[in-house]
């Protein structure tokens, strides 16, 4: 066991009227080892003395200290003996003293040999270099993993249903999607007069690795597609890196089986162009069909479970079933659909010899629900305008998806129509209740007992602030049907209501815009209309 001495008393600071404590200064007699805190430092405590008020004597900073805390009743007494100016004797626990790194000042780093020798300590060790990569190497750990991206092609004769639900589905997950044009320009002109803006060209795209490629049906816009030597080979280079690519409705067979990328795996397609698969692939006719990396699909009534499986192949299954939640989905796939009618009335068009049909779009419009309604509608050879409530045709819908409107809105609302249908968002729906033209034009059209709906926020936020669901019954997005007078049936997916009709979101605009058809053409019609779609099963 080591020995030590104590040697020339310390002096400290102490305020005035304390009592100094006992201070060793240590010097090691075999400075070689230094002490582990098993070894006991045998010390004689000098004696207290009293220090004068204003006497300030500072410990020289070369000197090794080690203070030793008074018991609680030996401060007692220092107190006594300052009140009466006396000395104490130190109680006799003070010859002990412990290791260093036991004392109060516990967080300092041991003594090494050589301080215990000298009295001195060494100076402070320099700062490590690598300190700040080291926190910026933790920090990026920490960050969150860059986004999946996502290519989106589309060209003039793309089906948009099937471009813009899928780019809204994948947005809503967290994908970043890049709408790129096969065309010379960034504005294609979609099937179904429908007007979409790309967010670049594709050939800007040459040189970018995608986590998925995803190419929407259409004709001739699939052809458009085939055609793209950079959208092959984008796609070739996808298919033998090992990473997922997609195809619906005609895309499939036009363009994937033609590059010879279907070739041993089992796919599905639009059912007119199934014959020509079989001799491409393994034709089979499910909805949706993955096999390995490559994900098909059959149209546009198809189109919401082929984005949600695109999520879950690119993030997992909770990711999906967290996407599809606040779509309204419907469970029973493929079966026929219903709706709820109460106070039947018919839905006739006095405009002309097709129905005259006013569908409004604003920035924050919700953009599958727009797109839904204008497809199935013009599909059923009703006359379909698209105005914008904004000062320009161009808007950015809720998924920044840039569509086109046929007109401004102060131009079509000096026409009459049969219907005027709102579609939801909640930047749209709350862009449509400023707009006091839109508002006076739906109060004309109640009052005319002519025909109107919404669907999603719009019934909560356009219709029901102005009094235009007074007596009806309707449905609205899950989340705001506490906004609604009457909300006795807002379960149902949609609600018909004497010339109100009104449905809950993304998931039942196809219900929704198959019911306006059914009343104006009939269920005939609007069921021929599903199956083309393959809504309902063919």
């Amino acid at each position: 066991m080591l020995n030590y001495r104590p040697t020339k008393r310390t002096r400290a600071s102490f305020g005035p009227g304390q009592i100094a404590r006992p201070l060793y200064r240590l010097k090691c007699i075999r400075p070689i080892v230094q002490p582990s805190p098993a070894e006991i430092i045998q010390a004689r405590p000098i004696k207290s003395r009293t220090v004068p008020p204003h006497s300030r004597e500072k410990t020289p900073a070369s000197a090794i200290i080690i203070a030793l805390t008074l018991s609680s009743s030996s401060r007692r007494e220092s107190c006594d003996a300052c009140r009466g100016k006396q000395r104490i004797k130190p109680p006799m626990a003070l010859r002990h003293a412990v290791a260093p790194h036991h004392s109060p000042f516990a967080s300092r780093p041991p003594l090494s040999p050589a301080t215990f020798a000298t009295g001195v300590a060494p100076p402070p060790p320099p700062k490590k270099a690598n300190a700040r990569l080291s926190f910026s190497v933790s920090a990026s750990s920490m960050a969150s993993p860059p986004p999946k991206k996502v290519l989106v092609p589309v060209a003039d004769g793309s089906e948009p249903l099937e471009a813009v639900v899928t780019i809204d589905v994948l947005r809503r997950a967290g994908a970043e999607v890049t709408v790129a044009s096969a065309e010379e320009q960034l504005r294609v002109d979609a099937c179904e007069g429908m007007k979409i803006v790309a967010d670049a060209l594709i050939s800007d795209c040459a040189d970018t690795a995608f986590d998925l490629i995803a190419l929407p049906g259409g004709m001739p816009g699939a052809s458009s597609l085939r055609d793209c030597k950079i959208l092959e080979n984008l796609v070739k280079k996808q298919a033998a890196n090992g990473r997922l690519y997609a195809a619906i409705c005609a895309s499939p067979v036009v363009v994937l089986g033609s590059w010879g990328l279907l070739k041993g795996l089992k796919a599905t397609c639009a059912p007119i162009f199934m014959e020509q698969l079989s001799s491409l692939a393994t034709a089979v006719e499910s909805r949706v069909q993955v096999d390995g990396k490559t994900v098909t699909s059959r149209g546009p009534g198809t189109t919401m479970e082929y984005a949600v499986t695109l999520v879950e192949q690119l993030f997992g299954k909770e990711k999906a079933e967290e996407v599809a939640g606040p779509l309204v989905m419907r469970s029973n796939h493929g079966d026929e659909y219903h709706i709820l009618e109460l106070n039947p009335m018919d839905w006739t068009f006095n405009q002309g010899p097709q129905p005259q049909i006013l569908v409004p779009i604003a920035n924050g419009s919700e953009e599958m629900e727009a797109v839904i309604i204008i497809d199935v509608l013009r599909r059923s050879k009703a006359n379909v305008v698209v105005a914008s409530v904004e000062d320009k045709v161009e808007i950015e819908a809720s998924r920044k998806v840039k569509l086109v409107a046929d007109m401004l809105f102060d131009e079509a609302s000096k026409l009459s129509y049969d219907l005027i249908v709102l579609p939801g968002g909640l930047g749209g729906a709350q862009a449509f209740a400023k707009c006091e033209k839109l508002v006076n034009l739906l109060k004309k059209q109640k009052e005319s007992n002519r025909p109107y709906g919404a669907i999603c926020a719009s019934p909560a936020l356009v219709l029901e602030p102005h009094g235009l669901l007074k007596g009806k019954k309707a449905t609205a997005f899950p989340a705001m049907c506490n906004k609604l007078s009457d909300a006795s049936e807002a379960e149902n997916r949609v609600v018909v209501d004497g010339n109100l009709i009104t449905s809950r979101g993304p998931g039942t605009s196809m219900e929704f815009a198959l019911a306006i058809v059914e009343k104006f053409f009939g269920r005939k019609k609007a069921l021929e209309l599903a199956k083309a779609f393959i809504f309902t099963h063919p």
